[in-house]
C-alpha cells in the first residue's frame, strides 16, 4: 500500500543575549561551572518576579519578520504547567494563544508561529545519580512551529538549514547544534496517498541536534509507521527519541496535548503592546538574508549556485567578496579558505580505554542513551575529554556507542 508522509517541525533556538529571559543572570551558559549563573528568578524561588528581556523580544520579532510572519501588536506571556526536575518553578513561561509572530512562509512552507519562552535547566547523569545544572534555566528560547507541510526528509533538511542560515545572518544566535543552541523536533505521521485528511495521530521526535540525525529519524519513522499501518493498526501517538547508536527512534512517553499543560496568562507580566512604527523600525534593521544574497551573487555577479551558497553562508567571505566582486575574487576566496585548525588528538586505543571506564562509571547515563536521550552522548564524550584533553568527537562517540552495543571498542 502507498503512503504519504506528513511532517511538521518545532525548531528551538537559544538567543545570544547578554542576560537571560526574565532576570539579569548571564545567558552564555555553555562550558560554565554548574549552577554559577543563577538567581532567585531563574531558580524559581518564592517571591521572585520575572522582568522580560526587551532585546530577546526584539530579536524574536525580527526573526518572525525574516520568516515572513505577521506580528501581533498585542501579545502576552503564558504559564505552561508541567512537572520535570529541570523546571524548578513547576511551570515554564511561554506563549500560547497570542505569540509575537504568526502566519509566515519560508521556501513555500507555512510557519504557524514564532514565539518566545524560557529554556529549562540541564540534567547531568553521572555515577548512578542525576544532577541538575540551572545555568541554562531561563535562557531566551525562540520556538518556530511549522504546519505539517513536508513529505520527505530531503525537503525537511533544506528548510531546516535555511532556518539556521537566517538565524546566523540576523546574528541573534550561533545556532550551534553541537552546543544545543539549535534543537530540532519533528512531528511525523503517515497516511494513505488517496486520503485527503490529516492522520488522526502524530509521533513527535524530541531534541535532535543534528541535520543528519533528524533525516535518519524521519526516514526510520516513515518506514516504522508504514509497517504498522500495513498490519491494520494505527501507530501510537507518543514522544520518541532518536538513538544514534541504534540508528532508530525509541519510545519515551505518551504525547501530551495542549490542555494537559493548563495554559493561563502569566500574572506577573502584563500584556505587551507594539506600534506599527516600532515593527517597521525593526524590519528596516534586518540585514540581507541568505536567499537574497545568493540571488544577487548569481544574477548580479554571475556566480554559480554552489559558489553563491558557500559565500552567502560566510559573512566575512561575503564582505571580502564585495570589496572586489569578480569571479576571480570568488575563486580566490573559496579555493584559499583556511583549513579548520585541529588540535593534536589522542589515539583510538587511549580513547577506547578511557571510554570503557566512563561507560562503567555512568550506568544511568548509558541507560538514558539507550532510551534515546542522545544529548547524554555529549556528557559521556565530555567525561572522556576530562581525562584525555582534545579528542576526535565523532570518533569518540562511535567508540562509546560500540562499547555500549557490543562491548568491543573500535580499533585502527
Amino acid at each position: 500500500m502507498s503512503y504519504t508522509p506528513v511532517i511538521g517541525f518545532e525548531v528551538h533556538i537559544e538567543l545570544s543575549t547578554a542576560s537571560k529571559m526574565f532576570c539579569g543572570c548571564p545567558a552564555d551558559h555553555f562550558g560554565r561551572s554548574p549552577n554559577t549563573q543563577t538567581c532567585p528568578v531563574c531558580l524559581g524561588l518564592p517571591g521572585a518576579l520575572p522582568v522580560p528581556n526587551s532585546k530577546a523580544i526584539e530579536w524574536c520579532v525580527k526573526l518572525g519578520l525574516a520568516l515572513g510572519c505577521q506580528i501581533n501588536l498585542t501579545s502576552k506571556f503564558d504559564r505552561k504547567n508541567y512537572f520535570y526536575p529541570d523546571l524548578p518553578k513547576g511551570f515554564q513561561i511561554s506563549q500560547y494563544d497570542l505569540p509575537f509572530c504568526h502566519n509566515g512562509n519560508l521556501l513555500g512552507r507555512q510557519i504557524t508561529r514564532v514565539h518566545l519562552e524560557e529554556d529549562t535547566g540541564k540534567l547531568l547523569h553521572q555515577k548512578n545519580q542525576t544532577l541538575i545544572d540551572f545555568n541554562r534555566s531561563g535562557v531566551p528560547l525562540v520556538e518556530i512551529v511549522t504546519a505539517p507541510d513536508f513529505t520527505s526528509s530531503d525537503e525537511s533538511s533544506e528548510f531546516l538549514k535555511e532556518v539556521q542560515a537566517i538565524v546566523r545572518a540576523l546574528n541573534i544566535s550561533t545556532a550551534d547544534m553541537e552546543k544545543g543552541s539549535m534543537r530540532l523536533e519533528a512531528n511525523i505521521s503517515v497516511k494513505r496517498v488517496e486520503d485527503p485528511n490529516l492522520p488522526g495521530y502524530k509521533v513527535e521526535i524530541k531534541n535532535v541536534n543534528s541535520f543528519r540525525f533528524i533525516k535518519k529519524a524521519i526516514d526510520f519513522e516513515i518506514t516504522r509507521q508504514s509497517k504498522i499501518l500495513d498490519s491494520g493498526l494505527i501507530p501510537a501517538q507518543e514522544t520518541r527519541g532518536f538513538s544514534e547508536s541504534k540508528g532508530e527512534t525509541v519510545s519515551q512517553r505518551t504525547k501530551e496535548e495542549a490542555n494537559d499543560y493548563r495554559y493561563f496568562p502569566e500574572p506577573d507580566i502584563p500584556p505587551l503592546q507594539f506600534t506599527e512604527d516600532q515593527i517597521e523600525t525593526w524590519r528596516s534593521d534586518i540585514p540581507p538574508l541568505p536567499s537574497q544574497i545568493r540571488r544577487d551573487l548569481m544574477t548580479k555577479f554571475s556566480l554559480t549556485e554552489n559558489y553563491a551558497r558557500i559565500i552567502a553562508a560566510d559573512a566575512q567571505m561575503y564582505r571580502e567578496f564585495l570589496k572586489s566582486p569578480t569571479k576571480t575574487t570568488a575563486d580566490s576566496l573559496i579555493n584559499k579558505r583556511p583549513p579548520t585548525s585541529k588540535p593534536v588528538l589522542v589515539s583510538t586505543e587511549k580513547i577506547s580505554s578511557i571510554a570503557r571506564a566512563v561507560v562503567a562509571a555512568n550506568p544511568k547515563a548509558v541507560s538514558d542513551l539507550k532510551a534515546g536521550k542522545q544529548q547524554v552522548m555529549f556528557f559521556l564524550i565530555g567525561q572522556v575529554k576530562k581525562e584525555l584533553g582534545p579528542v576526535d568527537i565523532p570518533l569518540t562517540g562511535k567508540v562509546i556507542s560500540r562499547i555500549i552495543d557490543t562491548d568491543d571498542p573500535i580499533r585502527n
